[in-house]
């Protein structure tokens, strides 16, 4: 079987090279958007890539400089877009027509080439090569295991653009035996993240990330922006645009503090999927505003993407009644859950709502993928003080002192 890795590697661009690749990400964005817009267009939605190469390829190219490569591949990034929006109509969740608009770029062979210490790049004008910028030492890390490993293949890359910094998530593969140990080992612990207004994210190991300084500054920008609306000025405009930049600026930075220990969290207790709710809909679900939205979908991207690394799995999984039911005993009912306090009307289960929901969100995951014959199915639900496996079972840590005490600690009754 293959097993694959993905490395991220910051690249060294200069100002030049750097307008030519933002102009090439505008016109994969506008490729992409530009075959979505055609998928919806008749009376059901198209989702076959060959249907809309058929329709869409000859336009596109007309309209873009992209390579030809570049428009399959936002070819190809619409179609399974639009398919993931009607699997999401047939589960009878609400959907919209895809949009899309984070910074980012898929290469293949054809128009990426990777070379020892660089990378030439196909833009909509020609070719670019930019340095990568490696750590120190390339012993024990991600890029020494996968990346310059003469046992991985490099299949590919996407280049995102986030904060000032280019980075190419390179794509490697290898073929392992699928009796092996590793394979054995691996996929073993799941991390559940439950997303919220006062909480922004509550890991199944009792580990919680206020939403207290997100919301005082989101008030601050807020009144801010009012202020200067009132005035109705054009100073009072570009200054409203200079708030919103801040105020990006100012959150992005949190998310990505979040998102660190997020990735920590699961690395030092030996997870390999961290588990969310599925982010459509939450808003209805949680009261949330644009604004927490927004940071729900940020804080996604930036644990998936950095998690790639460690080869940490990131998924989603349907968030109904994970607030409701009981991680203990699996009973479900609206009056299970008060506010923040949780307790199970059945079986007299307490803890903080969100907790119980994080573990409940793991468990989901744990139920949709076992497949209860060894292999790589996960095993169990990381708790601060064992694991919990899909049938309700708790396992203590080899050793007691490894878990955490604290307001949220479990006991083995759970």
């Amino acid at each position: 079987m293959e097993k694959r890795r993905t490395v991220p590697v910051k690249l060294d661009v200069d100002s030049d090279d750097a307008a030519l690749l933002e102009n090439t990400i505008d016109e994969f964005l506008w490729a992409a958007d530009y075959v979505t817009r055609h998928a919806f267009e008749g009376e059901y939605v198209t989702t076959s890539k060959t249907t809309l190469h058929d329709d869409t390829y000859g336009d596109v190219r007309d309209k873009t400089a992209l390579h030809s490569n570049h428009v399959q591949a936002a070819r190809n990034k619409a179609a399974e877009a639009c398919k993931s929006v009607v699997e999401k109509w047939k589960q009878g969740k609400r959907a919209s027509m895809p949009n899309f608009t984070s910074p980012h770029l898929v290469y293949d062979h054809r128009t990426a080439t990777f070379h020892d210490d660089y990378v030439s790049l196909a833009t909509v004008d020609g070719r670019i090569e930019a340095d990568y910028v490696l750590p120190d030492e390339k012993r024990d890390t991600p890029h020494a295991e996968y990346f310059f490993s003469d046992e991985y293949e490099t299949t590919g890359a996407e280049l995102h653009y986030s904060n000032g910094n280019w980075m190419l998530h390179i794509h490697c593969k290898t073929d392992v035996e699928s009796n092996t140990s590793e394979q054995a080992t691996e996929n073993r612990t799941v991390l559940g993240v439950d997303l919220g207004v006062n909480n922004l994210a509550i890991a199944s190991t009792g580990t919680f990330w206020t939403g207290d300084e997100f919301d005082h500054w989101r008030r601050e920008y807020e009144k801010r922006r009012g202020d200067f609306q009132e005035c109705g000025t054009r100073w009072a405009h570009e200054n409203i645009q200079a708030v919103g930049r801040k105020e990006e600026g100012r959150f992005k930075i949190t998310l990505h503090r979040i998102s660190n220990e997020l990735v920590a969290e699961a690395r030092e207790n030996e997870c390999s999927v961290i588990a969310f709710e599925d982010l459509t809909d939450i808003r209805e679900r949680t009261g949330a505003s644009w604004g927490h939205k927004w940071a729900f979908n940020r804080l996604y991207e930036y644990v998936e993407y950095k998690t790639a690394e460690y080869g940490i799995d990131v998924e989603q999984v349907d968030p109904e009644n994970t607030s409701r039911r009981c991680s203990h005993c699996g009973f479900t009912h609206p009056d299970n859950r008060d506010g923040e306090a949780f307790e199970c009307l059945k079986c007299g289960y307490e803890n903080h709502a969100d907790y119980n929901a994080a573990k409940n969100i793991g468990l989901r995951y744990l139920r949709r993928n076992q497949t209860g014959s060894g292999g790589g199915a996960p095993v169990g639900v990381r708790l601060n003080s064992g694991t919990l496996n899909a049938n309700g079972g708790f396992e203590s840590p080899a050793d007691d002192e490894s878990a955490r005490a604290g307001v949220h600690a479990e006991s083995p009754r759970l």
